[in-house]
């Protein structure tokens, strides 16, 4: 008798997911089923999600998969309770396409919207970074928002960040940064800024 061997899908992945949550995020972190390979799929450094290179189109599928994405160590996986893929992630999995600053000085928080919906504000176990390119030396901005998974903060929300930043003393310098959650975020050393 001849063994079927099933190949991973995205209705298959889709039905798993929607049948493991029961509201809000399933426990992904729980689950550890056989690995079935990569699928091919990629999340583009703008959050845009293909399926063998065509965009997916439909943004409640895009949110029910990005329940389910997990990261194990450099690989991102796809994962249900029955089955795990490993898709292609350019950059971050997410991009923060928004931000709402409450209260002020030390007391303020930023809390980010990511292109999925999650909603995270910055802080101690949500804490932004912000790269460098050596050559260009342009920012990349990130924000955790969970389990190892960050976003992208996109060009707009950035600004907008920059016009709120903030210098303090970080590791005997002056830096320019970002204050919330009662956590300083140093962007770029103060003698660095044009």
């Amino acid at each position: 008798m001849t063994q079927k061997i099933v190949k991973p899908d995205p209705e298959g992945l889709a039905a798993s997911a929607r049948a493991a949550q029961k509201g809000g995020l399933p426990p992904v972190h729980l689950w550890n089923p056989p690995d079935c390979g990569d699928l091919d799929m990629r999340i583009a450094r703008d959050g845009t999600w293909f399926y063998l290179g065509t965009p997916i189109g439909r943004p409640e599928l895009v949110r029910l998969f990005s329940t389910i994405l997990r990261k194990d160590g450099d690989r991102y996986v796809l994962v249900t309770p029955v089955e795990k893929v490993g898709i292609q992630v350019d950059d971050a999995p997410f991009v923060a396409v928004d931000f709402e600053a409450m209260g002020e000085g030390d007391a303020q928080d930023l809390t980010f919207v990511t292109n999925v919906g999650d909603r995270t504000t910055a802080g101690p176990d949500h804490p932004i970074r912000v790269t460098r390119d050596p050559e260009t030396g342009e920012p990349s901005p990130y924000v955790h928002v969970r389990a190892d998974l960050e976003a992208l903060i996109d060009r707009k929300s950035f600004y907008r960040l920059v016009d709120i930043g903030c210098h303090r003393d970080h590791e005997g310098a002056s830096w320019f940064g970002l204050m919330s959650g009662g956590v300083f975020f140093p962007v770029i050393p103060s003698a660095e800024l044009p």
